[in-house]
């Protein structure tokens, strides 16, 4: 079975751009800020559709039920959801300061669990991300600092630059600031508390609604495993190993080959730099594509290339 590539999903936002036409060379219809590029998705209100080859035209879900053997590997449940959510993410400006709840604040409240991890692709002069509020504050000085604006300085924040990357478990309080272009590997959820929004409007013209209780009942998540940025110089093979999944990060040069055996696990595989080749197609910078369980593939580098490879999310049952 051939790789999967799908149809991009995209979402205007507030805060979003045009970087995901411009930098990834894509055509984006409409003039309004794309904030988000739904790459590989399996939800009600969301599908992927495959953008090409003997798939084409289906979507996820249908071939997820009609061939999960195969996709998904044996003893998958055809009508489990595909337990990744990938996407990109063009912020132009800052994102809200919000939290995901963990899997026992997200049932008191109706949601879902939502670890995630951002690599950075891009990043304008002073670009950073908040993460993680700081430590020794607690509930209560945060809810004084919300009444008075002043939050933001409860949070850790961390400049960033191109390959750097950061694991967001659920419960840990965050926002992206602006000039950054992310790409966005989480868990199937779409559960987001806005604490605070810094006075903004929506596209409607209208605030947007905050969830701070729901926000401050995740507090004690951050606390627990603080987040850490991994530079674009570290060595780390390993990006984000948790479990709801695992990331790796690999560098090829020119003439080398990426080979991924069949039969050992589905995988996702992003190219966040350079292009890959197999056959006759290549997928180039900001390729998401999904390769099946059954299956092996081997891809060329006529230059060089990053890719990240995502896998080991098959293993738990969604909380």
């Amino acid at each position: 079975m051939p790789f999967l590539q799908f149809q991009p999903i995209y979402h205007g936002r507030v805060w979003g751009g045009r970087a995901l036409a411009d930098w990834l060379g894509r055509e984006v219809s409409g003039s309004q800020p794309i904030g988000e590029s739904w790459e590989i998705v399996d939800r009600s209100e969301a599908q992927s559709v495959v953008s090409g080859g003997i798939e084409v035209g289906r979507t996820l879900r249908a071939l997820i039920e009609a061939r999960g053997a195969e996709i998904m590997g044996p003893g998958w449940d055809p009508m489990r959801r595909f337990p990744i959510l990938v996407k990109w993410l063009d912020c132009r400006e800052r994102l809200s300061l919000q939290v995901h709840p963990p899997a026992s604040v997200a049932r008191e409240f109706g949601g879902e669990p939502k670890t995630e991890n951002w690599y950075v692709v891009r990043a304008t002069a002073g670009a950073a991300v908040l993460a993680g509020v700081k430590a020794g504050v607690d509930a209560a000085q945060f809810r004084t600092a919300l009444a008075s604006e002043a939050a933001e300085t409860l949070v850790e924040r961390h400049s960033t630059a191109a390959g750097d990357s950061l694991l967001i478990e659920s419960g840990v309080m965050h926002a992206i600031d602006a000039g950054n272009v992310i790409l966005e590997i989480q868990q199937n959820s779409d559960t987001t508390y806005r604490v605070y929004d810094w006075g903004r409007v929506g596209l409607d013209g209208k605030l947007r609604q905050l969830h701070v209780e729901q926000s401050l009942a995740c507090f004690a998540a951050n606390t627990a495993r603080p987040p850490k940025l991994i530079r674009a110089a570290d060595p780390q093979l390993v990006l984000a190993d948790c479990r709801e999944f695992r990331i790796r990060r690999i560098r090829l040069d020119a003439g080398e080959r990426l080979s991924l055996a069949a039969r050992e696990q589905v995988r996702i595989l992003s190219v966040v730099d350079g292009a890959l080749k197999e056959g006759e197609s290549t997928l180039g910078r900001g390729a998401n594509v999904l390769l099946p369980f059954a299956d092996g593939f081997e891809f060329a580098v006529a230059e060089s290339a990053t890719v990240l490879i995502t896998d080991n999310f098959t293993s738990h049952e969604i909380d």
